[in-house]
């Protein structure tokens, strides 16, 4: 069978990791040493291969020797295929039968979807742990055979794909944990259940940039189809646009991550608001949005939640207002206490017999009030010294000596006195 042409994993293996481009580390087990054939090989004595290895964007379109790769790769556990030009399934698989203990495959951006990939094929992976197929533009038939061959499979991920619907698997992967699907276009829930139908175990769902719409199910179905699941992730699920669809989070017996971000329900909240509602109608999270729920915020969240809806009409105020009010007692609403500085002050104005009541701006200087009073006490500028009067201060008068300093700075409020005399010549 004639070798498909391009560049292949060992040549782009050799080239990257020759003693050269990835210098020698001194150490047990950190190099592979293989030692000359008789007819010659093209690969460098020595290589020093990590467990790790990246081989992402390098042309790669062909596996290359296969006892070389089993010579070299033995002890290799996690392999970065990313952005190559693999195409054929039969190639992946001659790499990955010779990495036996391989745990992580990422086959991300390959064009993949121009070969079936038989079951024969899908055997070589069954090590693997954790595998990616992000824009790979892999069918469903695709990953039903990779789900039926990988009996220890726990992170799937399944980005950029493409997907408007999900394909059923004739059997359910119990092994899987973590389900990273972001990025399609999954708009119906009814999609979604095949996804809990599919993998009953799942711990983590992420979710994001699918434009999901309601959660039409009912909330002893959604208990039975993910009765494992601890996060969800519905960033920017943009047919998200009712509190029920919150309240049906709810459902899921395990839950205690959500992350929900970029939904239209929440546009209109202030960040305060949405946190705090969200946090009041789901009462077992301990994480929202990545950040941790601590039980004082728990708790002022439902009591802000009580009083956002005590002036709501009855037809309008949620299940979950009933259960916080056995739970807190009806609330009185907040007192309203401005915080902003006083602007301005009225002031007693005392010049010789005359005493004149006044309001004036906190924001001006001692030069400006001056001014100001200048048409009062028919006093220049320059021929004025004011006194404050603290109404509460032990010490008397206080010489407003500093042209320059704002009346605020003198703690001035209502009923103060100001004297005004004139400069002694």
């Amino acid at each position: 069978m004639d070798q498909p042409s391009g560049r292949s994993f060992m040549q782009v293996l050799c080239e990257k990791y020759s003693p050269e481009n990835f210098p020698y580390r001194r150490g047990p087990g950190m190099g592979v040493h293989v030692p000359a054939t008789p007819q010659g090989s093209p690969m460098k004595d020595r290589l020093n291969l990590p467990s790790v290895l990246v081989l992402n964007s390098c042309g790669i379109t062909c596996a290359g020797d296969e006892n070389e790769i089993a010579a070299f790769c033995a002890h290799v556990s996690e392999l970065d295929l990313s952005d190559n030009k693999l195409e054929d399934w039969h190639e992946v698989s001659k790499i990955v039968s010779n990495v036996p203990h391989l745990e992580f495959l990422n086959l991300s951006s390959n064009p993949l979807s121009l070969s079936v990939l038989e079951r024969r094929c899908a055997g070589s992976f069954a090590g693997v742990r954790k595998l990616v197929l992000n824009n790979s533009k892999a069918s469903w038939e695709t990953v039903h055979t990779i789900l039926q061959e990988l009996p220890d499979l726990e992170e799937l991920f399944l980005c950029l794909n493409d997907y408007e619907t999900v394909s059923c698997s004739p059997v359910c992967c119990q092994s899987l944990k973590l389900l990273h699907i972001t990025d399609n276009n999954l708009q119906d829930w009814t999609e979604i259940r095949k996804l809990g139908i599919m993998f009953p175990s799942l711990d983590t769902l992420i979710l994001a940039n699918n434009n999901l719409t309601t959660i039409e199910e009912s909330e002893d179905s959604l208990a039975r189809l993910f009765p494992n699941l601890r996060s969800i992730n519905l960033h920017k699920s943009a047919g998200l646009h009712c509190w029920e669809d919150i309240d049906k989070l709810n459902s899921f017996p395990k839950l205690k991550e959500v992350k929900l971000l970029g939904i239209p329900l929440l546009q209109s909240y202030t960040t305060e608001e949405r946190r705090k509602l969200l946090i009041a109608r789901l009462p077992s999270i301990i994480k929202l949005n990545g950040s941790i729920v601590a039980d004082g915020e728990r708790e002022d969240s439902e009591r802000f939640f009580i009083r956002y809806y005590m002036e709501f009409p009855e037809e309008e105020v949620p299940f979950r207002y009933h259960e916080l009010v056995t739970k807190y007692g009806k609330l009185e609403p907040l007192a309203v206490v401005d915080l902003r500085p006083q602007s301005s002050v009225k002031v007693e104005v005392h010049f010789q017999d005359k005493v004149e009541e006044m309001s004036i701006r906190l924001d001006q200087t001692v030069a400006e009030l001056k001014k100001h009073l200048k048409t009062v006490v028919q006093l220049s500028t320059s021929n004025m010294l004011l006194f404050y009067l603290d109404q509460e201060a032990p010490f008397g008068p206080e010489e407003m000596k500093y042209s320059s300093r704002a009346l605020h700075s003198y703690g001035i409020r209502d009923g103060d006195k100001i004297y005004v005399e004139p400069r002694m010549k």
